[in-house]
């Protein structure tokens, strides 16, 4: 059954949320969970749609899973299957977290390429490129991503991009391989931190997590652990920029503002006062936001899941911004329905031009991923009448009790089923 969001515009959201763990990580967790026999306890999980998809991957390979509200306890038996199959993997892009996992606990690994958002090539190149110089040989066979290896061996590896499911897949290869390897360029994003923690937790040897060079010493075995998965700094910049839009005053807490210096200085440049605390920040804002520039980047760059936002915020900010987009060349699908709304854009290119309008004007738009569901549903809190968002199975995928979230916050919007 089809679900949509009724969003009354006009509205200031005021008071406190708190985020859950992070979707880009506790999937990939999960799938971390296969490298040791035994049960891996996860705390402080997403109450999200792709946590129950990742489960079904898992229990298809021979795992047990159980979600418990915010805990997700995995065990994996001494034999796993090496095979993930098309119907579990197709629906999401994180289910491909299993391929290094697999390929070093079993030897082989035959994963269906994976589905997941509308917003651009993701091809696995690097990732098949990092498994071959561990000692892998790899092929795309019958809509899979085939690979196998007697024995990994430690490599020096160089990523072309610092590609986030790349490094994923290279680290959970590499620590149970012989020897030492050298990832340089590698993704520096705090969900790769909290990964790199855990496998550590689990008896792994690696160095340099937050930085371009990761040094993986590979270890004979790893031992199941209990670990708390690191805030979503995705969805409490969401709410910060919610926050900024609608002239509001907000208070994000369980996530590191670290996480989100550039885009929560993006903020302060727009005219919020921000203040930072050690597990949350407040956002406040008593005018019409000030047209800021953005360009996409990976980690510590602006994330290019908070890109929807920006524009949300730059469609009704005093003055005209430049957005680039230097990730995912699709992205700017958002802008068409944008530009329903009444937001005034053009795009050229990788860059998209915004000159700000005093308010948006309210309609039916349809959300084609996660973040662009979620920037569509903050547009129309600052439209002028009722916005109808369709195919908000997105926004399920990627935050938890989102519509209860914003009531709580003093937003008007009702899920209806159809």
């Amino acid at each position: 059954m089809k679900q949509r969001f009724l969003v009354q515009g006009g509205t200031r959201l005021q008071g406190s949320v708190r985020v859950e763990g992070a979707k880009n990580s506790v999937l990939k967790l999960m799938a971390a969970a296969l490298l040791a026999e035994g049960t891996t306890t996860l705390n402080n999980c997403p109450e999200i749609l792709d946590v129950p998809l990742m489960k079904k991957v898992l229990e298809g390979l021979g795992c047990q899973v159980e979600i418990d509200g915010t805990v997700v306890r995995i065990h994996s038996p001494a034999f796993i299957s090496s095979r993930a199959d098309f119907d579990a993997v197709r629906q999401f892009r994180a289910s491909v977290a299993v391929l290094g996992p697999l390929t070093a606990r079993c030897g082989e690994a035959i994963v269906a390429l994976p589905g997941g958002d509308a917003i651009g090539s993701r091809p696995l190149d690097m990732h098949q490129s990092g498994l071959e110089k561990l000692g892998a040989t790899t092929h795309i066979e019958h809509g899979a991503v085939v690979a196998r290896a007697d024995k990994l061996r430690g490599a020096k590896i160089s990523l072309d991009f610092p590609s986030v499911g790349a490094t994923e897949n290279i680290l959970t290869a590499s620590v149970l391989a012989e020897g030492q390897t050298i990832l340089d360029n590698a993704a520096r994003e705090p969900e790769i931190v909290d990964l790199c923690e855990m496998l550590n937790e689990m008896g792994a040897r690696i160095q340099g997590a937050g930085t371009s060079t990761i040094t993986i010493d590979g270890v004979e075995s790893l031992r199941p652990t209990e670990h708390t998965v690191v805030g979503d700094r995705i969805v409490a910049g969401t709410w910060a920029y919610a926050a900024a839009m609608t002239q509001g005053d907000v208070t994000v807490g369980g996530i590191a503002p670290r996480h989100l210096h550039l885009a929560l200085s993006k903020l302060r440049t727009a005219g919020a006062d921000v203040e930072t605390y050690d597990q949350g920040f407040r956002i406040r804002m008593n005018r019409r936001p000030q047209a800021v520039d953005y360009q996409t980047l990976p980690f510590p760059g602006f994330p290019t899941d908070l890109q929807p936002m920006a524009i949300g915020l730059s469609a009704i900010a005093d003055g005209t911004s430049v957005i680039t987009e230097n990730v995912f060349e699709s992205r700017f699908r958002f802008v068409d329905e944008m530009l329903r709304l009444g937001a005034d854009a053009t795009v050229d290119g990788h860059h998209v031009v915004l000159r700000g309008v005093n308010e948006l004007s309210s309609t039916d738009v349809w959300s084609s991923d996660i973040r662009a569901g979620a920037g569509l549903v903050l547009a129309g809190l600052v439209a002028d009448g009722q916005t109808v968002v369709h195919d908000v199975e997105h926004i399920d995928r990627g935050y938890p009790y989102f519509v209860e979230s914003l009531n709580a916050l003093g937003a008007n919007v009702q899920r209806i089923s159809v």
